[in-house]
């Protein structure tokens, strides 16, 4: 008999067949977040779970799951969103998916960089209401960003990614992270063990760190002030890295000329103050979504699972 899979969301085609063909898999076909209560009784019986980053599997979730539940798996590279302490204390196996989101994330920065520091979503916008009357000398002037610096905090996988592409832009790549590089890997990059050292050197800066309670509000109207004039925030990490309150109000007050966000605290309810902000550009949580990236992430997913229930060690078992 196969074990049982409970999926939380409805997953790409391909991943869902995969599924359904190695597993006897429990799919959503409505796509709605399950409540905790609808998830705990929907698990009945099965051996795993395979969730998204809209899932909370805290303790007090963790602590209902039928005595069946094995492993976790999550279709995403973070999982704060899973208590792995408590998973650890009950002896679930909790994966991930790293490495196969790294481009299409970089990306996805890129983009929130030029189309916050060139205006693409004020101009969209201008166009769909039907306003623009034509090509002015002046009109939504932005920021070159060739030739700037960009400060890149969390040099994992992803800030490597991004600082590749923003060379193609000539950018002079800052960053920090806990521990150095090799020198073969930084490329001439500028490295600053202290975070806030690194503020004041970032005309452009983008967030890659892991999100949780260390990081949490990491960049807050203190470190925004020691940011230059005029600056570009991007962040398509965690939106619990940005203490929204501060970077409002730097961007009211021009202090950050524009920001490009992608993700937020309290998701999918972002804070209503960035909604009428023209300098802020706004994407719903798109940093993996290809058809190729969706795809991989849950092959790595189901690759983790197939792992345990054939009595492996999953390769990337976080607990």
């Amino acid at each position: 008999m196969p074990a049982t899979l409970l999926v939380s969301r409805r997953l790409p085609p391909d991943v869902e067949q995969r599924a359904a063909k190695s597993y006897s898999a429990r799919l959503n076909a409505d796509d709605v977040a399950y409540s905790a209560d609808r998830l705990v009784e929907l698990a009945a019986g099965a051996d795993g779970l395979l969730v998204c980053p809209g899932n909370n599997v805290d303790a007090a979730l963790i602590a209902r799951l039928p005595g069946t539940v094995r492993i976790v798996a999550t279709y995403s590279v973070g999982y704060d969103h899973i208590d792995v302490k408590a998973a650890a204390q009950r002896g679930l196996v909790v994966t991930n998916t790293p490495e196969v989101l790294t481009d299409a994330t970089a990306d996805t920065a890129i983009l929130l960089m030029l189309a916050a520091a060139r205006r693409a979503g004020e101009g969209e916008r201008l166009l769909r209401a039907g306003k623009w009357d034509g090509w002015k000398p002046t009109q939504l002037l932005g920021t070159h960003i060739s030739g700037k610096r960009l400060g890149i905090l969390g040099m994992g996988r992803i800030g490597q990614a991004v600082a590749r592409r923003a060379r193609g832009f000539a950018m002079q790549i800052h960053y920090s992270d806990i521990r150095r590089l090799p020198p073969e890997q930084e490329h001439g990059a500028i490295y600053h063990a202290d975070p806030e050292a690194l503020l004041p050197h970032a005309d452009v800066l983008t967030l890659h760190m892991p999100g949780g309670a260390d990081t949490a509000r990491f960049l807050n109207a203190a470190r925004i002030a020691l940011l230059p004039a005029g600056a570009i925030v991007v962040n398509s990490a965690r939106g619990t890295l940005v203490d929204d309150d501060a970077l409002i109000a730097a961007l009211k007050s021009s202090h950050i000329a524009a920001a490009g966000l992608d993700v937020y605290a309290n998701e999918p309810k972002l804070h209503p103050g960035y909604l009428g902000l023209e300098n802020a550009c706004l994407l719903p949580h798109l940093g993996s979504a290809t058809v190729e990236t969706r795809n991989a992430m849950g092959f790595r997913a189901l690759d983790n699972l197939d792992a345990f229930f054939a009595g492996r060690t999953p390769p990337d078992r976080v607990v």
